[in-house]
């Protein structure tokens, strides 16, 4: 029988008088992270005694509204990939994807480096 390991993921919010996030900051000793800032972070984890997911989405007061666009398209295309290989439903990913370049399109972030104008 193999010995089981565990691993920690570490997150510190740091909060304001009205607490609002001023900072974040991570760590995940197994992946090399040791306190790391964030601008923004989203965590959702499934609560299978009732069938549903729970989220924190939290974000610093000072993320640009430009980087906050990328890191939530970001953030679909790489749930679009987590989808795939889950459940390997090709024609639903293939729908994701087509929704991630469309959300690109609209918000014109192809080609464009966050915190740029041009």
């Amino acid at each position: 029988m193999s010995k089981l390991h565990t691993s920690e993921i570490k997150l510190r919010v740091t909060l304001d008088e009205n607490r609002v996030p001023e900072a974040l900051h991570w760590s995940a000793e197994d992946g090399g992270i040791n306190n790391e800032e964030a601008k923004a972070m989203l965590l959702s984890v499934w609560d299978q005694k009732n069938q549903e997911s729970l989220k924190i989405d939290l974000w610093t007061k000072d993320m640009p509204v430009d980087e906050m666009k990328v890191f939530f398209h970001q953030s679909l295309v790489a749930l679009s990939d987590t989808y795939m290989k889950a459940t390997q439903d090709e024609k639903m990913t293939a729908t994701m994807k087509d929704f991630c370049d469309y959300f690109a399109e609209k918000l014109e972030l192809r080609g464009k480096p966050p915190g740029r104008d041009a």
